[in-house]
């Protein structure tokens, strides 16, 4: 599968980078890679670890998630976690919670009432 996935975010990297005229030159630059590690994303031969598929994203101004679009891993489970089935980390989520300051916790309680009116209060 990872095999499969990085030709799948290869062929979209060289869609996108067609798509605004750049070459592979001018995205290595940006990313401070040389144009052959560009040549290897875009065939598949290397994986993109996750700070350069952010850096990808932001100099090509796309979302991170584009790279995923249309991969058939991805869909299956953005499907399942729209039908209620992913496992959450309830952990891994109350750490992050804890660490943040009051100030994120209000804002974080504010975004939460406005996305699901029936929240009063969260802990």
């Amino acid at each position: 599968m990872e095999d499969n996935f990085n030709k799948h975010l290869g062929n979209k990297l060289k869609l996108r980078r067609l798509a605004l005229g750049l070459t592979q030159t001018k995205v290595a630059r940006a990313i401070n890679v040389t144009f052959q590690q560009i040549q290897k994303y875009e065939k598949g031969t290397n994986g993109v670890s996750s700070i350069r598929l952010l850096q990808l994203a932001n100099y090509l101004k796309v979302p991170v998630n584009y790279f995923f679009e249309d991969f058939s891993e991805y869909l299956t489970n953005l499907e399942k976690s729209q039908e209620g089935h992913m496992n959450v980390n309830y952990n891994f989520l109350t750490k992050l919670y804890k660490e943040l300051s009051n100030d994120q916790k209000i804002k974080f309680t504010k975004s939460l009432q406005l996305s699901n009116p029936g929240i009063t209060k969260v802990s």
